[in-house]
């Protein structure tokens, strides 16, 4: 069983920046690819981004490429996803996942924190 947890969200204006933090329970964390997604209101969950177990490859959706960068630390059992130039459209809550593989689908990660409100003023 895992557990996380995360933290870091809150109300930023544009071309603002948020670094999100997901802390993970369970001996198993440095084992396991871990994800970030987001849901605006009415919409579906998507994938924003994903990081390997070992840190050694990670992957973006392309509405935040070059500006998120996920990553994580094994010894503190936490991923980061750290937001620059944020824009009104990034607005959603973010969710961290975790699973065997570092793919785009929610279906492949089996455990998922409670979500953190991201707000972006214009």
């Amino acid at each position: 069983q895992v557990q996380l947890v995360e933290s870091g969200g809150g109300l930023v204006q544009a071309g603002g920046s948020l670094r999100l933090s997901c802390a993970a329970s369970g001996r198993t964390f440095s084992s396991r690819a871990m994800g970030w997604f987001r849901q605006a209101p009415g919409k579906e969950r998507d994938f924003v981004a994903a990081i390997t177990w070992s840190g050694g490859s990670t992957s973006y959706a392309d509405s935040v490429k070059g500006r998120f960068t996920i990553s994580r630390d094994n010894a503190k059992n936490t991923v980061y996803l750290q937001m620059n130039s944020l824009k009104p459209e990034d607005t959603a809550v973010y969710y961290c996942a975790t699973g065997y593989l570092a793919t785009t689908r929610s279906a492949d990660y089996a455990y998922w924190g409670q979500g953190t409100q991201v707000t972006v003023s214009s």
